[in-house]
């Protein structure tokens, strides 16, 4: 048994996607993940992993650092410690592997695969062509092209591993309004109107968000809703999702992290980024939103179009009815 190193340098919810690939894997080697800060919590919660590795990469994110030197051989050097016989370079559609596969070299490496519609060089042993579809299936797709398969009865769904056990608040469902990409969710009075709209009908309804969200939920929760904003950590947020009826969320990491615990999702789901590779996996769902909008396919970062209309025209009541379907489904 070798041990392959996974690199991801993504977000919570990209890791969470490169789950079943993971296990794939993790089904006959030892799996070292190498992932940015802002993948971390959920790289740590993904089955089969060995060990986590973390570096602040100067290629992806929102707010990369600069290169660094010696941040570089500091990551290299632990690559070597490591004794890796592979590497796998998972990326986004649009990203490219070949930085990170330059690095995998210098620290010896000595087969490196990806997916790459760039000429590699001698940066890869193997470069993959993905085909079109969802992002876990990219990311299987590359690694069955060395060979990987799932193991019989893995269906390729999102896992995490077992949480801490939920406080029993009941029948509820939580509401998630924020995301890191602000033209992928709808605004606060849109998602204000929808708790409103939920609570009306009936339900309890949890909002939550990180401790810089606590305007945003406050605003969306008013009265109507318990505002969990900045009170829960990655791992509760989970458990909670784990124990709502729905969870009602825009094209953002809680998205992901609620179909890995098995809960139905109503996505509010700007058309910048495909739903056919962002969609949530595996849970029952239902995507709203305009998926024919001008902004389709631009990966803006804000809404481009006055009004953000793919989502803020979304009714309240139209969600309210995927709510109910969505939790029909999975009673039936």
């Amino acid at each position: 048994m070798r041990t392959v190193l996974i690199t991801r340098m993504d977000n919570d919810g990209d890791l969470l996607l490169a789950g079943p690939a993971v296990r794939a894997v993790a089904a006959t080697d030892r799996v070292v993940l190498l992932v940015a800060p802002s993948g971390e919590q959920a790289a740590r919660l993904l089955p089969g992993v060995r060990d986590v590795l973390v570096w602040p990469c100067p290629w992806t994110g929102f707010d990369p650092p600069q290169v660094d030197r010696r941040s570089v051989n500091t990551l290299i050097d632990a690559l070597v410690l490591e004794h890796l016989g592979a590497a796998i370079v998972l990326t986004s559609y649009h990203q490219s592997p070949l930085p990170m596969a330059l690095l995998l070299r210098m620290a010896g490496i000595k087969f490196v695969a990806a997916d790459s519609e760039d000429y590699p060089g001698s940066l890869l042993d193997l470069r993959h062509r993905a085909t079109p579809g969802h992002e876990v299936e990219r990311s299987l797709g590359l690694v069955g092209a060395m060979g990987y398969r799932l193991p019989d009865g893995d269906d390729a769904r999102l896992m995490i591993k077992a949480t801490q056990p939920a406080v029993d608040h009941g029948r509820f469902i939580v509401v998630h309004p924020s995301a890191s990409v602000p033209a992928r969710t709808a605004s606060a009075k849109r998602w204000r109107a929808t708790v409103e709209a939920l609570v009306e009908a009936g339900n309890r309804v949890f909002v939550t968000g990180s401790a810089a969200d606590r305007a945003l939920t406050s605003t969306v929760a008013g009265s109507n809703a318990v505002d969990l904003g900045g009170r829960t950590t990655y791992r509760q947020l989970a458990a909670l999702l784990r124990a709502a009826r729905a969870v009602v969320v825009g094209n953002t990491g809680p998205a992901h992290l609620a179909a890995a615990v098995g809960t139905p999702v109503v996505s509010l789901f700007s058309p910048v980024v495909p739903a056919a590779q962002w969609a949530p996996w595996q849970v029952p769902s239902v995507v709203l939103g305009d998926q024919q909008a001008p902004c389709r396919g631009s990966r803006a970062r804000l809404c481009p179009v006055p009004g953000h209309p793919c989502l803020d025209q979304v009714a309240p009541e139209a969600v309210v009815a995927a709510t109910n379907a969505v939790i029909e489904e999975v009673a039936a």
